[in-house]
């Protein structure tokens, strides 16, 4: 059996899966946008995470954490923060997703190397 590198990318992934389905488990068909946007950010987020899997690469958890920061922000970017839940979802499984590609890239020496040539 094949042992992951990062404990954390099976989570982002089960994390998309989750952005995924959200909208018919909690009813969030309305508005639209936001089911859009949970819908998007749950295929890239799914995607990105495989891909970590199976090759893993800083730029990988980098756009895991654009992700978050975008999903975080995007009640109010795209008009959704009307909606409670929407807007919780939103803020939770974008945190969740920052923290945990942070995590990675800040215990993973081969990852983290990229500040070492920035600074040095």
């Amino acid at each position: 059996m094949r042992q992951w590198k990062h404990w954390q990318d099976p989570v982002d992934g089960l994390l998309g899966a989750w952005l995924i389905v959200s909208p018919w488990v909690l009813g969030l068909q309305e508005p639209r946008i936001a089911m859009a946007t949970f819908i998007t950010a749950g295929l890239l987020l799914l995607a990105t995470a495989v891909g970590a899997i199976m090759l893993p690469r800083a730029w990988e958890e980098w756009f895991g954490a654009a992700l978050g920061v975008l999903l975080m922000i995007s009640p109010w970017v795209l008009g959704f923060a009307g909606s409670k839940l929407a807007m919780q979802v939103a803020l939770f499984t974008g945190l969740a997703i920052v923290v945990l590609t942070l995590w990675v890239l800040a215990t993973d020496k081969e990852l983290s190397g990229w500040w070492d040539r920035l600074v040095g």
